[in-house]
């Protein structure tokens, strides 16, 4: 065969179509790797190297410096805010979660296309506005809100309550209605994981329905628990419109005032340590979800 013949057909060694198989696989590889190192990474390495400088009256200053770390922990209201957030943020997944289970667990007992017919009315929320949602509790918590108004018609209060508006408990409230179905889907899809014939070996040992769920379903279940407790407790902690649009003054958490430092403060700064910090615990509680939702069992 002359010098060179074949080179049309392959190309080190592999064939001209095999060639172009590999070359998508590296493309698809650079972009499952490319994309979250520049959409992800990158953007968290910046708040982390612009953290270290600082800004004194409007005025920007780029010598390396803890000061903003610093200030941090010597002012009382910002770990003060800190903590009362992350407690709340525990509650949020706790109730959440209190909520979500009983849901899941019905769709999970379900038969036929009306299962899959409520999961995906399920979704509909989640692809409706944010704002809107927001905004649609809020009319139904508010003074002349729907909730007032009926216990008002029905003689069961004298003025319009107060206590789910624009203070922690309107946030929690609304936090905890508008992350439900992100609770929800985990729970049902380690739910729908469960095989069968573990509930009739169950039944068969003469189980009853309690004790199949209390040793067998729930110990199962627990690592879809984790994983929506764990989703539920970072939306919540990172979300700053929910509390600025329901919480009023006493409503303060930590995100309101990490936009506050972007925004009106304008100290890039300290708002970007203010972020780090806020990384570090999303980060440890991902890595704590991911530790002990791995390693489902059943009850003995």
């Amino acid at each position: 065969m002359p010098p060179g013949a074949g080179l049309g057909r392959r190309v080190s060694g592999l064939p001209v179509g095999a060639t172009g198989e590999v070359a998508l696989r590296r493309l698809a590889t650079v972009a499952a790797y490319g994309f979250p190192l520049v959409f992800i990474l990158a953007p968290l390495l910046a708040f982390l190297v612009y953290s270290f400088f600082w800004v004194d009256h409007t005025e920007m200053h780029y010598d390396v410096s803890l000061l903003n770390y610093r200030r941090f922990f010597a002012e009382e209201t910002f770990p003060r805010v800190f903590r009362q957030t992350c407690v709340l943020c525990l509650e949020v997944a706790a109730l959440t979660i209190l909520f979500a289970y009983p849901v899941a667990y019905f769709l999970a007992g379900l038969t036929g296309r009306k299962k899959y017919i409520l999961v995906m009315m399920l979704l509909v929320p989640l692809l409706m506005s944010y704002i809107i949602k927001i905004y649609a509790i809020r009319s139904i918590l508010g003074g002349t809100g729907f909730l007032n108004r009926a216990l008002l018609a029905t003689g069961l209060i004298d003025e319009p309550l107060t206590i789910f508006v624009f203070n922690l408990n309107a946030v929690l409230l609304t936090l905890t209605v508008l992350l439900i179905p992100f609770a929800v889907l985990p729970i049902f899809l380690s739910l729908e994981r469960i095989p069968r014939n573990l509930l009739e070996a169950s039944a068969d040992l003469g189980a009853s329905n309690w004790q199949t769920f209390a040793r067998v379903i729930l110990p199962l279940s627990l690592p879809g628990v984790i994983a929506a407790s764990t989703f539920v407790f970072v939306l919540a902690i990172g979300d700053f419109l929910t509390p600025q649009m329901v919480g009023g003054q006493s409503g303060f958490t930590f995100g309101r005032i990490i936009y506050s430092q972007f925004g009106a403060a304008f100290n890039w700064p300290f708002g970007s340590a203010l972020s780090v910090i806020l990384a570090v615990v999303v980060i440890a509680a991902i890595a704590i979800g991911a530790r002990f939702g791995s390693k489902p069992g059943v009850a003995r």
